[in-house]
C-alpha cells in the first residue's frame, strides 16, 4: 500500500485493459483462412466437444473461431468469414465464424434462428 506522500506526488496507475479486438482492427468482420478444425471441451461445469476453428486472418493474426450450429463441412483451408462474439465457456476463442458466406455452408433445414446459420427459407406446400 504507498503512503500519502507517495500518492501525492506519483498518483495512482490505472490498469491497462487488454484489448478484446486487437485482431479483427475494429472491422465488424473479417477474412481468413482456416488452419486446423478441431474439438475443444469446456470449461467446467459444462461437458461438449465444441467445435473450433483455427484461422490466419487477412492481416496475418492468427484467432481461434467457434463454429455455431450442428455439424458443418469444414475442412483445412477453406476461406471464411469471421465476426466477434466470444464463446464464455472455451478459453482463448472470442470470434464466431459466419455460416452460409465464403466455403462455409448453412445448416439445411433449419425453420428458426435462419439468418444466425445462414439456413435457405424452407419451399411452402
Amino acid at each position: 500500500m504507498p503512503t500519502f506522500n507517495q500518492l501525492i506526488r506519483h498518483g495512482r496507475e490505472e490498469k491497462r485493459r487488454t484489448d478484446r479486438t486487437r485482431a479483427s482492427d475494429q472491422c465488424p468482420q473479417k477474412q481468413g483462412v482456416c488452419l486446423r478444425v478441431p474439438t475443444r471441451t469446456p470449461k467446467k461445469p459444462n461437458s461438449a466437444l465444441r467445435k473450433i476453428a483455427k484461422v490466419r486472418l487477412s492481416n496475418r493474426h492468427d484467432i481461434f473461431a467457434h463454429i455455431p450450429g450442428e455439424g458443418h463441412n469444414s475442412q483445412e483451408h477453406p476461406i471464411v468469414l469471421v465476426r466477434g462474439g466470444r464463446v464464455k465457456d472455451s478459453p482463448g476463442v472470442k470470434s464466431h465464424r459466419i455460416r452460409g458466406v465464403k466455403d462455409l455452408l448453412g445448416i439445411p433445414d433449419r425453420r428458426r434462428g435462419r439468418s444466425k446459420y445462414g439456413a435457405e427459407r424452407p419451399k411452402s406446400k
